[in-house]
């Protein structure tokens, strides 16, 4: 059977991704801290539209922005572009930076077996300046957990069998 636009998983899928980044967004203005990112997103979307997926466990989302975003420091680090916010031009340094910053995280994701796909564009959003404080990592992980634990615990009421860490083999 088809699903239609008001179905209930799209409905709760739809919704779910709206509250999480209306929550996540109002942390942002309150604080005035970047606690809303581009790939935070796709990470909603996953978490709600398709929890059961591998890539949407908690252990596959925290681990994979996690090393997304420490492999996007360290990057900034080795290029000479740490606190160096995001500028219209980019230079050599800052491809470098992004491209060390998407291998590193590429290889250590699939060393560990923790594939998140938007975590490369978190890694991007760090590489390329757009968080380029160390101070901001705290707050990328801070969402990240928070859009995590609110799937949990959605997923859990609607009666869906999400993970508490590791997807089910």
């Amino acid at each position: 059977m088809r699903e239609t636009l008001l179905s209930g998983r799209i409905a709760a899928a739809t919704g779910w991704c709206f509250v999480a980044m209306v929550a996540i967004g109002c942390a942002a203005v309150v604080t005035q801290r970047p606690f809303i990112f581009p790939s935070l997103g796709p990470t909603a979307i996953m978490l709600f539209a398709n929890p059961l997926d591998r890539n949407s466990s908690p252990r596959h989302v925290v681990a994979g922005h996690f090393i997304g975003a420490a492999a996007g420091y360290f990057a900034l680090a080795v290029t000479g572009l740490l606190a160096v916010p995001f500028g219209v031009h980019i230079g050599v340094n800052r491809v470098f930076a992004a491209a060390i910053a998407l291998a590193l995280t590429a290889w250590i994701s699939l060393l560990t077996k923790c594939e998140h796909p938007p975590a490369g564009a978190t890694t991007l959003i760090v590489a390329l300046g757009i968080l380029p404080r160390l101070v901001d990592f705290g707050f990328l992980m801070s969402a990240v957990l928070g859009v995590t634990i609110l799937a949990l615990v959605v997923n859990r009421l609607r009666s869906i069998p999400y993970p508490l860490w590791s997807p089910a083999q």
